[in-house]
């Protein structure tokens, strides 16, 4: 793995966020290091996929700050957001089913504004990591396997170049050898690249075993983190997420 820098690239500082009076994260506290792997994991319904969420700005955050390579976004909009090179591949991969494979990737691309060069070369980057989509580089989006759509969601973040790159439930519904092909992308991308990425994901084992570090959220707040290794062997962690089965 890459080494990770001293000081973090991204700081979440007591950040809230509700959805109407529910409030889904009660004082979130989190940093990640250029060049990291962090892993998030908690149980359904924790607060992870809101957290990736009120980064990218929506929802709002009603409390706390967000700061990205020292600057506070806690209130940027998302379209520029995603201009700062951070880029997200959500939960249920959201591709564009009716565009091809292309288009889907050149999507990617426009929302950075990223120069010819950077488009061509973040064409390549995607291709050599999932060779499979250049052979359907004509094909719908929505025919695509579930797999090869979690290829195509990875691939439209990276086509932005980015600085930190959130996924959120990648190897979800996918075939374990399927699931590998998405993990060793993921290590490729921050060993070769230097890519920081965050990752929350239900198969706990596999997430901290790639994470750097990782944390653990139940109802809301961190609860526990440590390095990857460190959360593996604690007892707690291996009775919730790994013992009894998958469970956030």
């Amino acid at each position: 793995m890459t080494a990770p820098s001293a000081s973090p690239l991204l700081a979440i500082r007591n950040l809230r966020a509700a959805y109407g009076k529910i409030e889904a994260l009660k004082g979130v506290d989190l940093d990640i290091k250029a060049g990291e792997i962090v892993a998030l994991i908690g149980a359904n319904g924790a607060g992870k996929s809101t957290l990736m969420m009120t980064i990218f700005g929506k929802p709002r955050a009603r409390a706390g700050e967000i700061r990205f390579d020292g600057r506070d976004i806690t209130d940027v909009p998302t379209h520029q957001i995603a201009r700062l090179r951070i880029a997200q591949a959500p939960e249920g991969r959201r591709i564009f089913p009716r565009m091809s494979v292309a288009e889907n990737l050149q999507m990617g691309a426009d929302a950075t504004e990223c120069s010819e060069a950077d488009r061509a070369a973040g064409l390549e980057r995607v291709l050599s990591l999932f060779p499979r989509l250049k052979e359907r580089m004509t094909q719908r989006g929505g025919t695509l396997s579930g797999g090869e759509q979690q290829m195509l969601a990875i691939g439209r973040a990276l086509m932005s170049r980015p600085r930190l790159l959130m996924l959120d439930e990648p190897s979800l519904g996918l075939a374990p050898l399927i699931a590998r092909q998405i993990f060793d992308a993921i290590r490729t991308l921050n060993r070769q690249d230097g890519l920081t990425v965050l990752i929350v994901e239900q198969n706990a084992n596999h997430a901290l075993r790639l994470a750097h570090r990782g944390y653990v959220m139940v109802n809301g707040l961190i609860t526990l983190s440590g390095t990857g290794a460190e959360l593996l062997q604690r007892p707690e962690i291996r009775a919730a997420y790994l013992e009894g089965g998958r469970r956030g």
